[in-house]
């Protein structure tokens, strides 16, 4: 492990020599071949598939389609397309000593992704990082293992026609001692940053000795207001819910103001025998990743915030409502990285915020909040230009 990690350093370094364009032209060739081996890829996803039955929802995570891939080259494109991250001057100012300051943004260096059943996400992280001029170490799981070598074969199929940049890029074993190792990788690994559910963020985050920036799971929340419209309401809570269960942005409970119960039915009707509806208290809380939706009906607006702050995990909310009093409210009160007004909860993705792509959704308050694509991937130092000042 050690040897991945020193040529993942090694490189880090010389990935600040290629210029924007140079890491521009990697990616689109990542894209291109991407398109090209749609057959390659599909074969090993369909190696992968085999371990899961269709009906399980993860199912739909793992599955790599045509038309997958060319969303996913097409996203790549995009994030090359877009201005670099790097050199943004966020603060200047000239000292009465004369001393010259500048606060520049700059890569992490080494980044380190642990992952779940979503081979997309080896693609993902390496176009985020290698176009903010991070490396990346990724660690998937075992269910994806055979996708994520395919794209990380194809990835250095790419690189090395660059010079020694394979180190750019690396792909761990899916095993339990990958994962030790990468979270102990100090003086190696500058960043790690889990991406998946529950059991994995709080073991990455219990476990870490290097930084840890949390992508926390979603329990999602959507409040249909009393002022609620009720065709908006049946719009955007069955995308919430349905667009695709599988994924951390889907709508997980739905909070109905009891004046609106007798619309229930009306709300509820696209998804009606499709969506287990499940009422219980025990359900509360509950990150459904499948075809299930817990259900409360509440009394007022401050019921239905009090609830969302003692289950809601700090990821994406929404409320429907015709009331722009009642919407202000709402956005001012729930701590979450993402609060929507008459919108649905799927729309919390990187690409769909114009970022290109995403690396996962911070939950934290400390460093990124929200999608974290380029900009969040890097950090920033100092620059202090003098002519010989000295301190008293």
């Amino acid at each position: 492990m050690n040897e991945v990690f020193q040529k993942a350093k090694e490189a880090s370094r010389k990935l600040m020599l290629l210029s924007d364009d140079e890491r521009n032209d990697i990616l689109l060739r990542v894209a291109d071949r991407a398109e090209a081996s749609i057959d390659r890829l599909l074969a090993a996803n369909a190696l992968d598939l085999q371990k899961l039955e269709p009906s399980d929802p993860l199912y739909d995570r793992l599955l790599l389609t045509p038309e997958r891939i060319r969303g996913i080259a097409a996203d790549i494109r995009n994030v090359a397309s877009l201005p670099s991250p790097l050199g943004m001057i966020s603060k200047e100012r000239t000292l009465a000593n004369g001393l010259h300051l500048r606060r520049v943004s700059v890569p992490f260096g080494v980044i380190g992704i642990i992952f779940e059943a979503r081979p997309n996400v080896c693609f993902d992280v390496f176009s985020l990082c290698f176009k903010s001029g991070n490396t990346c170490i990724l660690k998937g799981s075992h269910s994806a293992d055979e996708s994520n070598r395919a794209i990380v074969a194809l990835i250095h199929d790419v690189l090395p026609l660059e010079g020694e940049l394979e180190g750019v890029c690396s792909l761990l074993p899916p095993t339990h001692e990958a994962t030790a190792e990468l979270l102990g990788a100090v003086g190696y690994v500058d960043l790690c940053i889990p991406r998946g559910g529950r059991k994995l963020i709080d073991f990455v985050r219990d476990n870490a000795r290097v930084p840890v920036i949390e992508t926390g799971a979603g329990v999602v929340h959507a409040y249909f207001d009393k002022d609620g419209d009720l065709e908006k309401g049946r719009r955007i809570i069955t995308n919430a819910k349905m667009r695709r269960v599988s994924v951390c942005n889907a709508l997980d409970c739905l909070l109905v103001h009891r004046d609106r119960l007798s619309d229930l039915p009306a709300l509820l009707e696209p998804m009606e025998g499709k969506v287990e509806i499940i009422t219980d208290e025990a359900s509360m809380g509950t990150e459904w990743m499948d075809y299930k939706l817990s259900l409360k009906v509440v009394d007022s607006l401050d019921e239905a915030l009090a609830h969302i702050a003692r289950y809601g995990s700090g990821h994406s909310e929404c409320i429907i409502t015709e009331c722009s009093e009642t919407a202000r409210r709402f956005q001012q009160m729930v701590d979450a990285a993402c609060v929507y007004v008459n919108a649905p909860t799927s729309f919390t993705d990187g690409a769909q915020f114009g970022m290109g792509a995403e690396i996962g959704i911070s939950t934290q308050k400390l460093g990124p909040r929200g999608p974290m694509a380029l900009e969040e991937m890097t950090t920033y130092k100092w620059l202090i230009d003098g002519n010989g000042q000295t301190r008293d």
